[in-house]
């Protein structure tokens, strides 16, 4: 079954979307339901943090969590709902955009993902992207 769920401004998951444990990373975000390609999945408020606050965060545990924000980047957020959960891939099934104006990140999947599949993103914004991260990633 295919769901099309209509966006809202503000805080929004799909109901069909859980937290789980990964082999590999932790915990990551799967679907109990197959998701179409190009369906918005998650809405999230983020809370936006400065330059001097990004420098406390980097020694804490909340730096693997925490986005760059801003046309400059100098800034830096925090995700509400599940978006710090999403973990990495080169070979995303979604993608994050961020929106400035409103202080909010959304999910989108770039192709059909299967009931049971986890949802990963590229954590360097595009998700085809290869760059090289901050850590040894696959």
């Amino acid at each position: 079954m295919f769901y099309f769920v209509e966006t809202i401004i503000g805080k929004m998951i799909v109901p069909f979307l859980f937290i789980a444990p990964t082999a590999l990373m932790g915990r990551g975000v799967y679907t109990s339901e197959h998701i179409a390609a190009g369906t918005v999945v998650e809405i999230s408020p983020v809370v936006v943090m400065s330059a001097e606050e990004r420098k406390l965060l980097d020694q804490t545990a909340l730096h693997d969590y925490i986005f760059e924000w801003g046309d400059d980047s100098t800034q830096c957020c925090m995700a509400m709902g599940y978006v710090p959960v999403y973990n990495h891939s080169y070979k995303s099934n979604c993608e994050y955009v961020m929106d400035y104006p409103n202080q909010q990140i959304s999910i989108t999947t770039v192709r059909e993902i299967k009931k049971g599949e986890e949802l990963l993103i590229n954590y360097n914004g595009d998700w085809d992207d290869e760059t090289p991260l901050w850590f040894n990633a696959e």
